[in-house]
């Protein structure tokens, strides 16, 4: 028996209009929620067209022109967009009969394409019992026949297992949101021997680190500490037969632990840094489950991921910015001072899920509204972008110019400071050996 796919009416309007655009194929990208039990799609979102002139230009269409690249950075984009619980679910495709014979072999390279691109980014790993079946979704244009398969992106070798794909009315009308503020304050050291003074690398290496204190963080929900294999649910009132987005939101403290590990030991490591990387702000954090008994450990889990990947992806986006603007390379390691782009959220219609972005302070709205419409296909007004959050930095911080001196000082101290120690030795020494002869001396005289 293969896994059942719930998906929003709407995903089905949108992939039947896609079917009378004209083209020999369209491919996009499937979001939704995986659960134990069923996966729930919630959108489909079609490829942007790279270039328009080329695509006309192809004749016979063939699906050897799929542009496997294009596709799979259109995933990444759009999995920034994504909030805690949410995610890529597969990919599909609309073609015309004399393309869909190879179309299931075309989907399938995507799909493990797409899986490896997104798993390449993350900076947590996905647990042992989550689901790993990804939908390919084939939908002929002319036909309108729908086949979708299922492949397991852990197992290369993976063969297709054919899924139910069944449409619902409402589906996420009434998901449950859970949100929370993380104060973010991250120490990153820049090795000396670091090349270039690679910040990038040195930033998600001390944003790992940082991953993992928030694995290990307590979570309470509502002010309580809630058992994994509870309902989240449990006590309150669930709505029912609720057509209209209603959110039931859930208020999260996350309390980092102070000690990390299992061993009250540790080993301390000296370093030759040029300097250092400074995370600082408040971060807003939100995560969707949907509301057929989930589970704490499934909403924790989610709204966990939430607080990795927001930081993660707003670093990203301020490098890829920097890059962009052709930053000058400085001779000497010089203070920068940035500011990581804000996180804003904008509603889906006929849902209670809210999507996301990020917006540099001198992005004006109408770009935030062509980023929608281009990578999700979403029109969006104005007034309906929600800015949570107020400005997080990032702070590269040098060590001073006289750094030669200021260690040479450090080490002269060092020196010093090791000198008076073995001196200090032989004076105990003496000392307790004078204590010991007087000892001796007044017992031999009794």
């Amino acid at each position: 028996m293969g896994r059942t796919y719930l998906v929003e009416e709407a995903v089905g309007q949108y992939l039947s209009e896609l079917s009378t655009a004209g083209k020999p194929f369209v491919t996009g990208l499937l979001i939704g929620q995986c659960s134990p039990q069923r996966d729930y799609v919630v959108r489909a979102v079609r490829t942007p067209p790279r270039d328009q002139r080329k695509e006309e230009n192809i004749s016979p269409p063939k699906l050897a022109s799929l542009d496997e690249e294009w596709v799979t950075t259109h995933a990444s984009q759009v999995s920034r967009m994504l909030p805690g619980g949410l995610l890529v679910l597969g990919v599909f495709m609309v073609s015309t009969p004399e393309l869909s014979k190879d179309g299931q072999s075309a989907l399938r390279k995507l799909i493990f394409s797409v899986e490896k691109s997104l798993t390449k980014r993350r900076l947590w790993k996905p647990a042992e019992e989550e689901v790993s079946d990804r939908a390919a979704l084939q939908i002929c244009s002319a036909t309108k026949k729908v086949v979708c398969r299922t492949y397991d992106v852990q197992d290369p070798k993976s063969s297709a297992k054919p899924a139910d794909w069944k449409y619902q009315s409402a589906l996420s009308a009434s998901w449950l949101a859970l949100g929370c503020t993380v104060n973010v304050n991250i120490h990153i050291p820049l090795l000396a021997t670091s090349p270039n003074h690679d910040l990038e690398k040195n930033t998600k290496n001390g944003l790992n680190r940082w991953s993992k204190q928030i694995e290990d963080s307590v979570f309470l929900i509502n002010g309580q500490v809630k058992d994994d294999d509870t309902e989240l649910l449990e006590g309150q009132k669930k709505l029912k037969g609720n057509t209209q987005p209603s959110t039931q939101f859930s208020d999260v403290k996350v309390l980092t632990q102070l000690c990390q590990g299992s061993s009250p030991r540790s080993t301390a490591t000296v370093q030759v840094c040029s300097g250092s990387i400074n995370l600082r702000g408040a971060v807003k954090c939100r995560a969707y489950i949907h509301n057929n008994k989930p589970r704490v450990k499934e909403a924790i889990q989610a709204l966990k991921r939430d607080i990795i990947n927001t930081l993660s992806d707003r670093c990203e986006i301020l490098f890829e910015d920097l890059i962009l603007n052709e930053r000058p390379q400085k001779k000497n390691f010089e203070r920068e001072y940035h500011v990581l782009p804000q996180r804003l959220f904008v509603p889906v219609a006929g849902s209670s899920v809210m999507l996301s972005d990020y917006k540099f302070g001198d992005e004006a709205a109408a770009e935030i509204q062509e980023r929608f419409v281009e990578m999700l296909d979403q029109a969006v007004q104005a007034e309906d972008i929600h800015i949570a959050e107020g400005v997080s930095t990032v702070d590269i911080c040098p060590v001073p110019d006289t750094l030669e001196d200021t260690q040479q000082t450090q080490l002269t101290k060092a020196t010093l400071l090791l000198k008076l120690q073995q001196n200090m030795g032989v004076v105990v020494a003496a000392a307790v050996a004078v204590l010991a002869s007087i000892f001796s001396f007044n017992y031999f005289s009794d």
